[in-house]
């Protein structure tokens, strides 16, 4: 969870309950039972939404280090391949083998 979300629901439920404990004196003040409500079920739809996002951040932490892996073995197996055909051929015919870089 974020530190600001987090912070920001630690807030909104001191302020639910502090609104629930004195609903009566506030609602002459304008603020409602049901704005408390809405207020509520706002909250917790923001508390299920932050979860989600944290579930599909640790899914991609996972994707994003494999995908790093995958590209590290290409890299590797692309450097020693490109290596292995400059040390065998000359250099008019790297292009042959899709390695158009000079020397």
């Amino acid at each position: 969870m974020s530190k600001t979300v987090e912070l920001q629901i630690e807030k909104s439920r001191n302020v639910v309950n502090g609104l629930r404990k004195h609903v009566k004196e506030m609602g002459e003040r304008g603020v409602r039972s049901v704005e408390i409500d809405q207020m509520e079920q706002t909250l917790a739809q923001l508390v299920d939404a932050n979860e989600e996002v944290d579930r599909l951040r640790e899914e991609l932490k996972l994707k994003v280090k494999n995908i790093n892996n995958l590209m590290d073995s290409v890299k590797t197996a692309y450097a020693e391949k490109k290596v292995m055909l400059k040390g065998f051929y000359p250099q008019e015919r790297w292009a042959d083998y899709g390695v158009p870089d000079k020397r």
